[in-house]
């Protein structure tokens, strides 16, 4: 499922700044932006937990604070100011972090105060271009109660009635990068991203997505064990492998699209039917125990008719390769007691 993006509009090499960079996308982003020979400029809480940084210079700096965003904006990268920059970093987390309440002044307050910074600072400092990461949890929770059917083009995010606080956070910055836009010239691209997953991404911090938690559990269990799922099992998502995320960033980022677009798959599974691939995928036999826990909506899938109108293109589908890296990875983890912080 690796992708070489060899697109003409990247032929000139940039100067990047990639916020978030520590982070699970962040570190994939970074590396493929290397890969085609920009020079990278990495920010982060943290550094990477799972490798090394691509990035040419990274900052360990916390973007929540305006005075070191404008520093860093400021000295870019050996006098040279950002061509670009790609804003992924957030409070952000898996059911079990934003479905439970106690986060939510954190999860808003800090990701509105880094975007707010950010693009305060590209305003300051004459970047051209920015991505900006947001979520399908914006959507209207109205829209995704039937797990066979869920309504998620991207028209449908007004009249706006997401299912959480970190949903409503993301709208927010939506609005705010497109009034950047309109008022400043920024030139903004917005994903709305759809359960990204892959190697190097949390596993066992209470941040963690399904397809890693449920990678986790079937790992740790015995043959024919028992694995814990939260809610009925009937709840459907689609997931999408890092891989196709980060092709998606660059095909979106170099599109002349400006509105919101979905970036994800079009695959739904439940989340019991995820168990059992899973288990399929390792060859190992496990029972499913559906326990009361953070649910979310009942179902969430990609529309992919406006990303394909817009930019000529949608993600592949192949979810059984990207859950068998997932697996071997986490196994490899669990294996040598390493842990996720």
């Amino acid at each position: 499922m690796q992708h070489a993006i060899k697109l003409d509009a990247l032929t000139d090499k940039k100067v990047i700044l990639v916020c978030g960079a520590g982070g699970f996308i962040g570190t994939h982003l970074c590396e493929h932006l290397k890969s085609l020979g920009h020079t990278v400029v990495g920010v982060d809480l943290k550094y990477p937990l799972y490798s090394d940084t691509a990035c040419d210079l990274f900052h360990q700096q916390d973007l929540r604070n305006a005075t070191t965003v404008d520093t860093i904006f400021e000295n870019g990268f050996q006098g040279r100011k950002f061509d670009e920059v790609y804003q992924l970093a957030a409070d952000m987390g898996g059911a079990g972090y934003i479905f439970v309440g106690v986060n939510d002044a954190d999860i808003m307050h800090n990701s509105a105060t880094i975007n707010l910074n950010v693009l305060e600072a590209c305003r300051k400092y004459d970047v051209k271009k920015v991505f900006y990461s947001s979520s399908a949890c914006m959507y209207p929770q109205e829209n995704q109660t039937d797990p066979d059917n869920p309504d998620l083009a991207e028209h449908t995010a007004y009249p706006a009635n997401p299912d959480s606080d970190y949903g409503w956070e993301k709208l927010f910055s939506e609005r705010l990068y497109q009034a950047y836009e309109r008022c400043y010239g920024i030139e903004a691209r917005i994903a709305r991203f759809h359960n990204i997953f892959g190697p190097r991404g949390s596993w066992n911090n209470g941040k963690e997505k399904a397809p890693a938690a449920l990678c986790r559990k079937v790992a740790s269990a015995p043959e024919g064990g028992t694995v814990d799922v939260w809610g009925p099992g009937t709840q459907t998502r689609s997931f999408l492998y890092i891989d196709e995320c980060v092709e998606g960033i660059m095909r979106i980022m170099e599109s002349d699209c400006n509105e919101p677009l979905n970036l994800g798959s079009t695959r739904k599974i439940s989340i019991n039917g995820l168990v059992e691939l899973i288990s399929q995928q390792c060859n190992k036999s496990v029972a499913i125990n559906n326990i009361d826990g953070p649910l979310g909506v009942m179902g969430r899938t990609s529309d992919n008719n406006l990303i394909k109108q817009k930019i000529g293109w949608a993600p592949d589908e192949d979810l059984e390769t990207g859950i068998k890296h997932t697996y071997e990875w986490i196994s490899q983890q669990i294996a040598s007691g390493a842990q996720d912080v």
